[in-house]
């Protein structure tokens, strides 16, 4: 288990990159972490606190892009998403202003927090715009190595940080480049999932001893080339998200599919858009809350055995 978090593991690194580097600029909305405040002491000119104000950061940060800098824009999720989505489409999607967004606590990251803290909805809602592209971090490794394999300096990357602590599944040097990975073989039964989803779905099939395949898509759009080459001897898949189902990671999949006129069957599991909400005040912690959705260990497993034929 790592006990240093996705946030303190993505902006250590983005620290020793801006020391040698003078234009790269962190804007953030009155967050604070110990890993913010070596930026905030030793680097004063390369930091921006615009304050409870996420639609300002986004409109600063484009601002600074176009004078030259390289700039990280962060704040909780939800908030540096959805509230500034106009801000997101047509400054840097359609204007295409090149920053990076940085968000912190997606999903069910904020169990505790309710609806206005919970984001299960940006993957379908940004992945619909122009020239952006959504990195959807797993461990701490993927955290350090995003700004050599998974950033695009030509476009706005959008970086999901789940707030919990996670187990590294990757080794330092894996190569992240295809946006994609297999993380165990299964010749016939595949399961794809992303983020924090992907080391819990690992451990269930580890302690099960299952054979099914796991694969991490960790970055959208999907490389279709490269997906469609992973998956296609594969006769069935379930597809697991912490996500609302409409235009999530299993759509996506799904959209592929059709367009490239391929048949395998397709499980989808995911938040289910009429009950997350209504049940998210219900105590408990996030396992209960994925519980409604089936999407909690346990009932990951029972779809697992029932829709691979598992005895």
């Amino acid at each position: 288990m790592s006990y240093v978090t996705l946030r303190d593991a993505f902006f250590n690194k983005l620290y020793d990159l801006a020391k040698k580097n003078p234009d790269i600029v962190l804007v953030v909305a009155d967050m604070s972490a110990p890993a913010l405040d070596k930026f905030r002491y030793e680097m004063p000119s390369q930091f921006v606190n615009v304050g409870i104000a996420e639609q300002n950061a986004i409109v600063i940060g484009s601002g600074l892009t176009l004078a030259g800098k390289k700039v990280f824009v962060y704040a909780i999720a939800p908030f540096i998403t959805l509230r500034c989505l106009e801000q997101i489409r047509v400054s840097n999607c359609i204007m295409n202003i090149p920053i990076t967004i940085v968000g912190m606590g997606t999903g069910l990251s904020y169990d505790s927090d309710g609806p206005t803290h919970h984001l299960i909805e940006d993957i379908s809602i940004l992945r619909s715009l122009p020239n952006i592209k959504i990195s959807n971090i797993t461990d701490n490794v993927m955290a350090e190595a995003f700004f050599e394999k998974l950033y695009d300096p030509n476009m706005t990357n959008y970086v999901r940080l789940d707030k919990d602590f996670c187990s590294d599944i990757y080794d330092a040097d894996f190569d992240f480049s295809k946006g994609m990975s297999k993380i165990s073989n299964g010749k016939d039964n595949i399961i794809i999932s992303t983020g924090h989803m992907v080391p819990i779905i690992s451990k269930i099939i580890k302690d099960n001893s299952l054979d099914v395949g796991l694969i991490d898509v960790f970055q959208i759009p999907i490389n279709e080339i490269a997906f469609i080459n992973m998956v296609k001897d594969v006769k069935k898949i379930i597809t697991i998200e912490e996500h609302f189902l409409p235009g999530g990671l299993g759509s996506a999949i799904c959209e592929i599919f059709n367009d490239n006129n391929i048949n395998i069957p397709i499980k989808r599991l995911g938040l289910d858009i009429n009950s997350a909400y209504k049940n998210c005040y219900k105590y408990g912690g996030r396992e209960i809350i994925r519980s409604y959705s089936g999407i909690d260990r346990e009932s990951i497993y029972k779809t697992i055995k029932e829709h691979f034929n598992i005895n």
